[in-house]
């Protein structure tokens, strides 16, 4: 491990803040209750804990290191795999099954494990042979009858509970170290601010291996008593029937996800209408979506915000406080900062920054990277977010754009994604992405990349007009070029690394 970082966790532990101890007791306070739904059937919670201890029996037999791996799809079974490596007291590594092989194995490696919890034809779907000495296989494993006697290890604030690994969307995933503490607080703050009881019903539709999907979808309502109802694929039509049938009061998703529940053709009102609490995080909510959702189905999408660095939820807006294009208030105990990105003082409201955030969940850094963790916390332990926002008089959040990706056109401060909201209103355009090109006179000059809707002809000076008409003349797009489809990652988002090198292509502009 990396000196730095957190300790795993010891038996001489003094302030016990595990992650798996509140769920535990949870599931023990009621376990006869339903806790949790999938594509294979009801999960009593009393079946969680007792498969959590069947398997940390064989994990602790089996495993000689402080790291457990798990591959496996959305579903009940991720829970049962993370609470048996808490119980042993490793850190859980939740593997990302859409990423390249390459990619998956460098995951692999770097967390220096030994054992893959995994489940199901799984890996002989993906084509992938992990090199790692132990592959617990759990439709091989027997879960009948009581577990062997075994206690679960607590652990302290500071333990490693879980690595997460970034995207890898500029160079290798980084490992997000997080630990018993920062989860367990980020718990305890989203329930504060959305008071969630066990009358409540939540729909997984998330990859449990993203950081919204492993809190938010998986160890908040098992610690609170909610039942959650997963899916291990997003297919629209099946969320709609999931809708039909569960009559959820909360659901979490991805702008993406929202956006195809609009192409289904049977669904309406009546579908959506048991939810109290509808939210989109992950990426930034098309403006188009957010209408378009209100207005076919009832129902206001609230934005979150978060990070995994930050395990993850920051800010969410609730229905009560909603505001347009806000990601709503911080969470009670995180701490926002909106700071200048020239001379690093801290903006007033109305005023454009970096977003750095504090609090008790913010990561213990990146793992086995210590220059990456100076880079990315302050002394005080503020994270750089790297986001650009501000803040209202009131407190609400509003996202800007990515430093990374922000233009610097003549001087002047472009952020994509604002004139990419622009061009998702023009009535042909589907999605755009836009990017910078190099400029000797201006610096940059933004280049408009859109995928149009079906059956709309492509007039690139009518989308320029509508560009003139709607923002700055530094922030017109100096190209439109159509492409047939954007190049996004497995979870939709857009690539602009890709969209980058389109740019040697030839223009579309007619």
């Amino acid at each position: 491990m990396c000196d730095a970082g957190p300790a795993f966790s010891t038996r001489e532990t003094k302030r016990p803040v595990s992650v798996h101890w509140p769920i535990i007791k949870r599931c023990l306070m009621s376990p006869g209750r339903v806790a949790a739904i999938d594509d294979r059937g009801p999960r009593r919670a009393i079946e969680l804990v007792v498969g959590a201890l069947h398997l940390a029996s064989v994990i602790e037999a089996r495993c000689r290191t402080r790291t457990v791996a798990v591959l496996l799809p959305t579903g009940t079974a991720f829970p049962i795999a993370a609470l048996a490596g808490w119980m042993t007291g490793r850190a859980v590594v939740p593997l990302n099954y859409l990423l390249a092989r390459d990619e998956l194995q460098y995951v692999i490696d770097d967390c220096e494990t030994d054992t893959i919890i995994t489940a199901g034809p799984l890996l002989e779907f993906m084509g992938f042979s992990p090199r790692a000495g132990n592959l617990i296989r759990l439709e091989e494993l027997d879960f009948s009858g009581f577990p062997e006697p075994f206690w679960p290890e607590p652990a302290r604030d500071e333990d490693l509970a879980v690595l997460l690994y970034t995207s890898g969307t500029s160079g290798k995933p980084k490992g997000v170290m997080l630990t018993h503490g920062n989860i367990e607080s980020n718990i305890r703050q989203v329930q504060s601010w959305v008071e969630l009881t066990s009358r409540d019903t939540l729909l997984g539709v998330l990859p449990q291996f993203h950081s919204f999907g492993l809190t938010v979808l998986t160890l908040l309502p098992l610690a609170l008593g909610v039942k959650v109802v997963y899916t291990a694929r997003f297919v629209p039509q099946r969320i709609v029937k999931l809708l039909r049938e569960h009559r959820p009061t909360l659901m979490v998703a991805i702008p993406s996800m929202y956006n195809a529940l609009l192409h289904v053709k049977d669904g309406g009102p009546e579908d959506f209408s048991s939810l109290r609490f509808t939210v989109s995080g992950g990426e930034p909510l098309p403006d188009a979506v957010f209408r378009r959702f209100r207005e076919r189905f009832g129902v206001t999408l609230n934005e979150g915000y978060g990070l995994t660095e930050t395990s993850p939820i920051t800010n969410w807006c609730r229905p009560e406080e909603w505001r347009p294009h806000s990601v709503g208030r911080p969470l009670p105990g995180v701490v926002e900062r909106i700071i200048d990105i020239n001379s690093g003082a801290d903006l007033g409201p109305g005023q454009d920054g970096e977003i750095w955030i504090g609090g008790p969940n913010v990561m213990a850094g990146y793992y086995k990277l210590p220059a990456e963790t100076a880079a990315a916390l302050t002394p005080d332990r503020f994270l750089r977010t790297g986001d650009i926002g501000r803040l209202d008089d009131d407190g609400h959040l509003f996202i800007t754009g990515r430093l990374k990706e922000m233009l610097i056109v003549g001087g002047e401060n472009v952020f994509p994604r604002e004139i990419e909201e622009v061009l998702n209103r023009h009535p042909s355009v589907k999605d755009s992405g836009v990017v910078g090109l190099h400029d000797p006179i201006r610096g940059e000059l933004p280049v408009a990349f859109i995928e149009l809707k079906e059956g709309a002809e492509f007039d690139a000076q009518s989308i320029l007009n509508w560009c003139r008409d709607h923002l700055a003349g530094y922030k017109v797009p100096r190209e439109i070029r159509r492409v047939e489809a954007l190049p996004r990652n497995p979870t939709g988002k857009i690539m602009r690394r890709s969209l980058k090198s389109m740019l040697a292509g030839p223009a579309a502009t007619a």
